[in-house]
This record gives C-alpha cells, sequence and structure tokens, in this order.
C-alpha cells in the first residue's frame, strides 16, 4: 500500500509533471507524448494518455522511484476539433440561408413585374378599342399614339410598294384551333406596304394593306385589288422596330423588308416616317387581307412567382431540418 499516494498523485498531476531523469527515451517517437516508469527492475512506456495507466500501475508495484511524464496533447487537439466544426457549420448555414431569400426576393420581384404587365395589357386594349381619331400632322405626336385607331382619307400609289416578308396572316379563330398542336397549317406571303397620300393633311405616310399569299406577291396577279381613287382608311398607328438578335438585314435592293425601318422605308418611296396598319375593313375582293396588327403582351410572370416562391418554401424547410432540428443524414 505504500504505492498508493504515489498512484493517486501521479493521475492526478500527470500533465504538470516535469519529466525526471530517464524520461528522455523514446521522446518523439512518431510526435506522440510519452510517459517513462522507472525503478528498480522495471520500465514501463506509454504513448499518449495511456502514460497515465502505466505510471499508476508502476507505482501500485511500489515502484514510484524515477517516476517521469512528459506532457501530452491529446486533450487540447480534441478541443480544436469541436471547434473547427463548429465555425464550419456556422459558415454553411448562413451561407446556404442565402438561397430561400433570393427565391423570396425574385418571387416577390415577379408579384411587381405582374402588376405592372396586367396595368400595360389593360391600357394596350383601351387603346384598341378606342374610337378612330384623326391622324395628327405632327408627327411628334404620333410617338404616344401607338396602337391607337386613326383615320384618313387619300389615294394610293401602288406604283411604289413594299413586301415585308416573310409573314404569316393574323387570323385568332385559326390560332384558337390550332393551339397546342405540333404542326399547322401556317400560309407563308408578305404584307404590302404601299405609300398612301392623304389629302387633308398634304403629307404621305405608308400603309401596310395586309397579307398576301407568296404566290400574290406579285401585283400582277392582284390588279383586281389595286384600289384607284380616294378611300377612307382606319388604321393603327405603328412606330420604327429595331432588328431583333436572328432577324436578317434588311434588303432594299429586293425589296425585301424583314422589319419596320421607317426612316429607310420613307426615304425610298418619298413618303414621311408615318406607318399605320390598315384595318379588316379595308379588305377588297382580290387584294391584301387588312387586320394584321398582332397585339401580343407575354404574360408568364405567374408561373414564376409559383417557381420562386416554390423554391423557397422547399429550400426553406430543408434548411430548417439541416440547422434547426439537427435531423440526422441531411
Amino acid at each position: 500500500m505504500a504505492g498508493r499516494p504515489v498512484e493517486l498523485e501521479a493521475v492526478r498531476h500527470w500533465n504538470h509533471v516535469e519529466p525526471g531523469p530517464g524520461a528522455g527515451r523514446g521522446a518523439g517517437r512518431g510526435g506522440a507524448p510519452e510517459a517513462v516508469v522507472s525503478g528498480p527492475g522495471i520500465e514501463r512506456r506509454g504513448d499518449g494518455c495511456g502514460g497515465a495507466v502505466a505510471g499508476a500501475a508502476a507505482a501500485r508495484g511500489g515502484c514510484g522511484a524515477g517516476l517521469a511524464w512528459r506532457p501530452s496533447r491529446c486533450g487540447s487537439s480534441a478541443a480544436e476539433a469541436p471547434a473547427t466544426k463548429a465555425e464550419d457549420d456556422s459558415f454553411l448555414q448562413w451561407l446556404l440561408l442565402l438561397i430561400p431569400v433570393t427565391a423570396f426576393g425574385l418571387g416577390t420581384w415577379q408579384v411587381q413585374r405582374r402588376k405592372w404587365k396586367l396595368k400595360l395589357i389593360a391600357e394596350l386594349e383601351s387603346r384598341i378599342m378606342a374610337e378612330p381619331v384623326p391622324l395628327p400632322a405632327d408627327p411628334v405626336e404620333l410617338k404616344s399614339l401607338e396602337y391607337r385607331p386613326v383615320q384618313v382619307r387619300g389615294h394610293f400609289d401602288h406604283s411604289k410598294e413594299l413586301y415585308m416578308m416573310p409573314r404569316s396572316m393574323v387570323d385568332p379563330a385559326r390560332e384558337a384551333r390550332e393551339a397546342g398542336r405540333l404542326s399547322s397549317s401556317v400560309q407563308s406571303g408578305a404584307y404590302v406596304v404601299t405609300p398612301f397620300h392623304c389629302t387633308d393633311l398634304g403629307v404621305t405616310i405608308l400603309v401596310n394593306r395586309g397579307f398576301v399569299p407568296k404566290k400574290k406577291v406579285n401585283p400582277d396577279t392582284r390588279q383586281k385589288g389595286q384600289i384607284e381613287g380616294e378611300v377612307d382608311l382606319v388604321g393603327m398607328v405603328r412606330l420604327a422596330e429595331t432588328r431583333k438578335p436572328f432577324v436578317p438585314e434588311n434588303n432594299p435592293e429586293r425589296n425585301h423588308w424583314h422589319y419596320r425601318d421607317l426612316e429607310a422605308m420613307a426615304k425610298l418611296t418619298g413618303a414621311d416616317p408615318i406607318f399605320i396598319d390598315a384595318d379588316f375593313r379595308s379588305t377588297v375582293p382580290g387584294g391584301p387581307i387588312g387586320g394584321q396588327t398582332r397585339v401580343t403582351l407575354r404574360n408568364e410572370h405567374l408561373q414564376y412567382i409559383i417557381t420562386w416562391y416554390g423554391l423557397c418554401a422547399a429550400t426553406s424547410y430543408l434548411w430548417f431540418k439541416k440547422f434547426v432540428r439537427r435531423t440526422p443524414g441531411l
């Protein structure tokens, strides 16, 4: 029992005792701390925390003399690992929270966009259904009248026709019937744009008379539809448009126009850069089919709202399960 106090003292202070004589043997082996217990006829080594056990065993044998310990780092390493893991989890937690927050912001933005688009569509529909007004003489005033019906009186100059092609005929009834089909019976052709001299205003404007099939683009094939003399027309004001990506350049030499370049069209025909789409009532037998104003505004914001808010809800749930409830496996 004489070795019992030595054992307790060794276990209690094993990490603080200075190395004693003979403790240097085997030091630094593999980088692990080592405890050496020596006595008469006894020498014990212990790596790491096992040194305390070796020391206690030696002390029980009554061999307290020459007891030496080497400091161990196993306790500090074990404490550093959880701290590092906690820091990584905290960074990941706030980083992943950006996903539902961003999705919520985009969904809210789409709500505002949808309100704006619905208002724009309502204004456009009210403008289209408005009563025709006389064509203003000031071209600057026309900039606020796009899609507004106007009425003019004058005569056509068929010798300077322009052709916007390729085009398909605007036919709401056919488009409704063929909605969702993989194939359709769309006929390709052109819009016939003809200079029109306004008698009252004394100016010449450009009028899109309407659609003709490809085989009727040549005016000689539709002489019956070439209106002579003064007529009254109602049409919608259209402004110039810029070339969209992948749309070919206009080819004035071949008289092929892919988009409305009013300045170039007016320069070629000697007209003013004023353009209207004649309504369907302007159609005459054998002539172009009027009413070719396609008024469509895409309004897909509702599906975007559902998508973003759905993503926000799903990622918020996963984040809650991962970092709040700490569900294993997530």
